[in-house]
């Protein structure tokens, strides 16, 4: 199950979508995630789903890939599909004790299944192409006005790369404690829900112990590299706009009016 976790990876590649600047990719993926929330009618969402299918098909990631992201919160999109399906009012198809299932709510639970697909399968696809360091400073640089007023961009940014390059860390770390508890003779699947979290317990403080361990490993290398904050610093690889910049971001606004103009004429 940790293996199926893809947040904070990063498929090297190259790609057109590789080789966009990463605050071009950021941007698209805002109006991406504008164009999912406009979608309100199958149309809609049919142009959505093309769309993360071209995508994934330019980016050369692989559905597998894709779909393994979606299993660690598959049981949160079926029970907010099923909230959906039998709390919502509307014309009614079936009844059951206390639960009832209208036209509109097994409407509403599809759309929000697929709404919450799109998401979170199409803002994958910014950690699958794009790596911590470029992500780090196309958001430095996309956020670079706020510094007028005083706002510490640069260490947020720092901050964000930080937390997404240890995230397959801890996932990995998590997966060798588990693999030495079970070697001991802990149970990890057996039992009701509230005993596999109290078997969860051993777990969570040797996986603590090791990233609180990490992250002063971490402040102490930087203090040795005498890293000092953001000012005057200078960037190996300056971020600088391609004409396939520029087709990406006009691209990604007709699509996203597009999408709404349908939603506002009922399609």
């Amino acid at each position: 199950m940790l293996k199926d976790i893809t947040l904070g990876q990063y498929f090297p590649g190259n790609t057109p979508a590789h080789r966009l600047d990463p605050r071009t990719k950021l941007l698209l993926v805002v109006l991406y995630i504008v164009g999912v929330f406009s979608a309100k009618f199958v149309i809609s969402y049919g142009v959505m789903i093309l769309t993360l299918i071209v995508c994934a098909r330019i980016s050369k990631v692989g559905a597998r890939a894709m779909l393994r992201g979606l299993k660690p919160v598959l049981i949160i999109i079926i029970f907010t599909g099923l909230l959906n399906m039998f709390f919502t009012p509307g014309d009614p198809l079936l009844s059951f004790w206390i639960f009832h299932i209208s036209r509109q709510g097994l409407r509403l639970a599809v759309f929000m299944v697929l709404r919450i697909m799109l998401l979170i399968t199409g803002t994958f696809l910014l950690t699958y192409t794009t790596s911590p360091i470029r992500l780090t400073d196309g958001l430095e640089q996309l956020l670079n006005w706020m510094k007028r007023i005083h706002v510490p961009v640069h260490e947020l940014a720092m901050m964000m790369s930080i937390a997404l390059r240890f995230i397959p860390t801890l996932i990995e770390e998590t997966d060798k404690i588990m693999s030495a508890q079970k070697a001991r003779g802990a149970d990890f699947e057996s039992g009701n829900l509230f005993q596999r979290a109290r078997a969860m317990l051993p777990i969570l403080v040797p996986l603590f112990i090791s990233a609180f361990r990490r992250a002063d490993e971490l402040a102490v290398a930087m203090e040795c590299r005498c890293y000092h904050g953001g000012e005057g610093r200078t960037k190996l690889s300056p971020l600088r706009y391609a004409g396939r910049d520029y087709f990406a971001l006009a691209a990604g606004v007709c699509l996203t009016a597009g999408v709404m103009v349908l939603g506002y004429f009922g399609f």
